[in-house]
């Protein structure tokens, strides 16, 4: 930990935990520096940072060079630690790790957002809908319906999230996130491919704390955020928070003269933390999200039909139409709006006790989801596109885990189970009423999908003399899914019903490693894991039965190495690591072509393909007051196996002839598309003024390289690159209760788009936000 000279008596004070959605980050108990609050919850293990994530430590003496997160304190003053997370810094991976204050400042209010702060990482909504595709290192999945498991789990608050749907609006009085590549599922939770992200929130606090917020941009966007924590009695406290957001839609239709996009969406959040002794802690956390959001528009780019050609339209505008047809069969006002209309709620009980030698902690969850959205796919006032889907959806998990509880034994281990179930009924509707000759009518596909796993999973570690670790994990896990009563209706003409399909699937992924702490300041590591995602369906627009063929699971062995290093202590920190997947069947969207139908997304195994690279983060404090960070990604991957139709060469052979022919290509050798190269850092400036007051400014960066949205896709069926730059400004009292803070985001007023789509006849992208100028004004006490 890098040391610093202590505050001046006049510039501290002692305050309990408060780490607040207005990233205000206050610790009470033993000194620490102030900006290693979020260390301490940070406690892990060799190659997988959330090793004890579900643990409390015991509450009496700590051991040596450990502080006990129960009763650690920070020294809140005008002096800042240069780096956070120094613990991380001892640790085998390449995991990110983020701030409340970063995502404050890089105004990331959202998972997508997440993508900004972290390096080769891609988190994308699915045609501009509530659905959110995850990929790091290119390892992801797109799946529009949901039905199948996410190459990147996600967590909050140590709760596997696996419908990502579930995780809108959870991006609130968050304390720190963490992303981490490669596979997972040691040390706790679901075994997967690609990695996680897990969204840490504040905890309550054992003495009276509250804060509100109020940000106002343009486009007359707000958002609000207050929490409320304190006791409520003997070794019994609590924290409720919430968020509401509004407006902000930026989009504008020139032919209904409609405004698109405006938020309108509301999150509460409560925990009730008991400690009916120094061993025990049981957490009771219950949540509730009411998303009325409408979504953005896409802006077509590719019309394949030559008498329907695309509308010319400026970067804020859009088209949309909704016949009165569709909107009495989905049961909805002829004035709706393309939007979610979702509701997601849950609760969980994690319980933990220290019986001395080992630690036994348990979580319990239940999530449930309830959607209903409407979209306009064809981003055409036409209607060859528009859909309509009804979801309703719920989640049980259990965990039960067991390890040692001195982090200063040469061996430590971990060993637990986990099990997951999820239930869910899905009704797809489309028009089509416009894609004629091919289609012309209404439709609907329903269907029901269960899905149950359960893993058991063990980990160690052992650290040898000259500073030498070494460690090892493995996970099995069985996983088995079924579709289930699948028809699909085209009203007027027929009702095709569909045998039902399921899938067994099971497999061990492991990880091995060795880490060398070559000085107080350098450490370096490699290892090898394998990793492993379940197989499962496509279903939505169904029209044959050999479109729910099941798709295979999937594995990666990843190979990786890498060295974090504190060059100059509190003056420069420089991390790095290069990894190499060699992957097996990999999950990718593909083509299925129905004669005299048209194309339609198949989730397909690429049977053998690759992806390698690097990524670097910096953290600079070259001159007084001045703060600096860069993270660098690099990443290509290939396919070495994989033969599919070729959307563009069948799309252009229809645009020719006016009909629908597969042509079939193999893909060897081509490039995957994922984005080669990211970058996003931060420049700030912090200074005292007048004594008594903290002024603190920067910029932020942002660019992506371009993506295939097709295999092999070029020219149009590829997004282009962009750069995105922001900046903020913050005045606060030293030792006060409140902050004002300016800020704009897209600063360049980029034109650029944040993922494509295609649906039926059009091909289009969803542009991304145009500058955004605003304000925020937070008090806490």
């Amino acid at each position: 930990m890098v040391r610093q000279k202590s505050a001046r008596p006049d510039q501290t004070r002692r305050l309990p935990l408060v780490v607040s959605a207005l990233g205000i980050t206050l610790t009470a108990g033993a000194s620490l520096p102030a900006a290693s609050a979020a260390d301490t919850a940070h406690h892990t293990k060799n190659g997988n940072h959330a090793a004890a994530r579900q643990v409390k430590p015991r509450q009496h003496a700590a051991p040596k060079g450990r502080v006990s997160s129960e009763d650690e304190v920070v020294t809140v003053s005008s002096s800042r630690q240069a780096f956070r997370f120094s613990k991380a810094q001892h640790e085998a991976n390449s995991s990110t790790h983020i701030s409340a204050d970063t995502l404050l400042n890089r105004g990331v209010f959202d998972v997508k957002g997440l993508q900004r702060v972290a390096p080769n990482v891609t988190i994308q909504s699915m045609n501009g809908t509530g659905t959110t595709n995850f990929f790091i290192r290119g390892i992801g999945f797109n799946d529009f319906t949901q039905n199948n498991m996410s190459s990147v789990m996600t967590y909050l608050d140590d709760v596997a999230f696996p419908l990502n749907t579930m995780m809108s609006g959870q991006m609130f009085d968050v304390s720190t996130v963490d992303v981490t590549p490669g596979p997972v599922g040691f040390t706790h939770g679901m075994a997967d491919s690609g990695g996680e992200v897990s969204i840490h929130t504040n905890d309550p606090t054992p003495d009276w704390h509250g804060g509100v917020s109020e940000d106002i941009a343009s486009y007359a966007r707000s958002r609000t955020d207050l929490f409320i924590s304190g006791p409520i009695a003997k070794n019994l406290s609590f924290r409720i928070a919430g968020q509401t957001v509004h407006g902000g839609g930026w989009q504008y239709d020139p032919q209904n003269h409609t405004h698109l996009g405006n938020a309108n969406d509301g999150s509460l959040r409560a925990k009730l933390r008991w400690t009916p002794d120094a061993h025990t802690t049981i957490t009771l956390t219950g949540h509730w999200t009411q998303d009325d959001d409408q979504v953005v528009v896409g802006r077509p780019a590719l019309g394949l039909v030559a008498s329907q050609p695309i509308p010319s339209l400026g970067y804020q505008q859009a088209e949309w139409s909704l016949r009165p047809q569709f909107a009495r069969l989905i049961g909805r006002s002829s004035s709706l709006m393309p939007s979610e209309h979702n509701t997601l709620w849950g609760a969980d009980l994690n319980m933990s006790h220290d019986f001395g030698k080992v630690t036994l902690s348990s979580i319990s969850a239940y999530e449930t989801e309830r959607v209903g959205e409407y979209t306009d796919q064809d981003a055409t006032s036409l209607s060859t596109g528009d859909t309509y889907r009804n979801i309703v959806a719920n989640v049980f998990s259990q965990e039960v885990r067991l390890h040692n509880s001195s982090p200063s034994d040469r061996l430590q281990w971990d060993v637990g189970a986990f099990y997951n179930r999820t239930r869910m009924l899905q009704n797809y509707y489309f028009d089509f009423t416009d894609y004629l000759p091919q289609r012309g009518y209404l439709s609907e596909t329903a269907f029901r999908s269960t899905q149950q796993s359960i893993s058991e999973y063990g980990h160690v570690s052992y650290r040898l003399p000259w500073n030498v670790t070494v460690f090892g994990g493995l996970n099995h896990t069985l996983d088995q899914r079924a579709l289930v009563g699948l028809s699909t209706q085209h009203f007027g003409i027929n009702n095709l019903q569909f045998n039902n399909e399921s899938t067994l699937s099971a497999q061990v992924s492991g990880v091995l490693g060795v880490q060398w702490q070559a000085t107080k300041g350098t450490l370096l590591y490699f290892k090898t894991s394998k990793g492993y995602k379940p197989g499962g369906f496509t279903a939505n627009n169904t029209v044959s039965q050999a479109q729910l063929a099941p798709f295979k699971p999937e594995t990666v062995l990843t190979f990786e190495a890498g060295f974090k290093s504190d060059l100059i202590p509190g003056r420069l920190r420089l991390n790095a690591a290069a990894f190499y997947d060699d992957y097996h069947d990999q999950q990718v969207v593909g083509t299925f072509l129905v004669p005299n139908y048209g194309p339609l997304s198949q989730i397909i195994n690429a049977p053998k393909s690759e992806i390698w690279g690097f990524e670097t983060s910096i953290e600079a404090h070259p001159l007084p007051h001045v703060y600096l960070t860069q993270n660098l990604g690099w990443e290509r991957g290939t396919y070495q196996i994989f033969d599919n139709i070729d959307r563009g060469q069948t799309n252009a052979y229809f645009t020719k002839t006016g009909v629908w022919k597969g042509i079939y290509d193999s893909f060897a050798g081509v490039d995957s598309g994922i984005p080669k190269l990211t970058l996003n850092g931060e420049a700030d400036y912090r200074r005292d003024i007048f004594r008594r007051y903290n002024v603190e400014g920067g910029v932020d960066w942002m660019y992506r390289d371009s993506q295939a949205i097709t295999p092999g896709g070029v020219g149009v069926y590829r997004l282009p690159t962009y750069f995105l730059l922001g900046a903020h400004i913050t005045f606060r009292p030293k030792n006060g209760p409140w902050s004002v803070t300016a800020y704009a985001s897209n600063i360049l007023n980029r034109q650029y788009a944040e993922t494509a789509g295609n649906a039926s006849t059009t091909y289009f992208y969803i542009p991304g936000p145009p500058r955004f100028i605003g304000g925020r004004m937070s008090l806490t006490y």
